[in-house]
């Protein structure tokens, strides 16, 4: 059965369901001799980002598997590195239903999920019983009834917990669907988060005799000067990545369509654009100090070669491999061979 005739079926029931279905599915592939034959389809690509090893540049963005239950899926389907979450220190179950909407002439979709998750210990069991040994971020957030003036512990809450089981942390202050969180990506809320994560990222180095980089993700609809701003603050902290960018509040391109009223984050090709353009300029900021991670409307390998262009060390897809299936991991790859000059296989 192609994907496309899967997806035709699979978009004519509610898009929340059916990723729930879809997360037992995969929980249950491993089981079935799989993994060799997906495994050969996508080529070799290595690359160095943040001091680690990653045997492509292609990864998974957090939010399709926030409770870590899927690791040996995605690895099996060819990812150059996994991010799981976003996690919160307690479990919660996220904004009310529904919260998940479907654009499909758009190639797009908007949610408001809430960081719905089982809580972090709960993800900590998935990475200690799943035999992963490839580059896995998990991503950690603040529990929507935490006050964003205590939002800090949260964090801190979660990056003890992970920091034995991750690659590296990325820390979300960027989702729209929490009420107040986006606030942390300025100023002095930035300023005080950062310093207290850089702080513990040093002691767990010493407690664990092993460094684990930290990545900042942030959204698209951040001003220009707020970019510059949260830019250098990234540097003067002494972070190691920044994920450009979460979803968008905007809906430019997509006001006709239905749906396209509701409340919540969009994501899918509309992005494209606005993420591209917001990587080009931290690029520019950065000067090269600190690595871009590209996430944001990738459908195609030519989408993801963008990114790379504007800047970026390392791309991720999420809404792409809903409408395109596991074959856009193999496509963004053999684009970004191509365009670094390496042979395809």
């Amino acid at each position: 059965m192609s994907y496309h005739f899967l997806r035709a079926l699979l978009f004519q029931l509610d898009p929340e369901n059916v990723h729930q279905w879809m997360s037992i599915f995969l929980r249950i592939m491993p089981l079935f001799p799989l993994k060799t034959s997906f495994m050969r389809r996508v080529p070799a690509a290595p690359l160095q980002v943040m001091g680690l090893h990653f045997p492509n540049p292609v990864g998974l963005a957090a939010g399709l598997d926030k409770n870590g239950e899927c690791i040996r899926t995605w690895e099996a389907l060819g990812f150059g590195f996994i991010e799981i979450g976003t996690v919160t220190p307690r479990p919660q179950p996220g904004n009310p239903k529904p919260r998940m909407f479907r654009l499909p002439k758009a190639q797009a979709l908007i949610n408001r999920m809430g960081f719905n998750n089982r809580g972090v210990d709960y993800l900590v069991e998935q990475a200690q019983r799943t035999p992963f040994k490839g580059v896995l971020g998990i991503n950690i957030g603040k529990n929507a009834d935490t006050p964003v003036e205590q939002a800090t512990e949260d964090y801190l809450i979660g990056l003890r917990k992970v920091y034995p089981w991750a690659s590296y942390v990325a820390v979300n202050i960027s989702s729209p669907n929490t009420p107040g969180l986006r606030d942390l990506q300025y100023g002095e809320p930035l300023n005080r988060l950062l310093a207290a994560l850089k702080a513990e990222q040093q002691r767990l180095a010493d407690r664990y005799g092993r460094y684990v980089p930290l990545a900042i993700k942030i959204a698209p609809d951040l001003a220009d000067a707020d970019l510059i701003t949260v830019g250098r603050a990234l540097l003067r902290h002494g972070m190691d990545a920044v994920i450009a960018t979460n979803t968008t509040f905007s809906r430019v391109g997509v006001e006709h369509l239905p749906y396209s009223g509701e409340a919540g984050g969009l994501s899918g090709a509309p992005l494209m654009a606005r993420s591209t353009e917001v990587v080009r300029q931290l690029a520019d900021i950065l000067g090269g100090e600190l690595p871009i991670i590209a996430a944001g409307g990738i459908l195609s390998g030519a989408d993801a070669a963008a990114k790379i262009a504007a800047g970026a060390r390392l791309v991720q897809i999420y809404t792409g491999l809903i409408y395109r299936g596991p074959a856009l991991i193999r496509e963004a790859v053999e684009a970004l061979r191509e365009q670094s000059g390496q042979k395809s296989c």
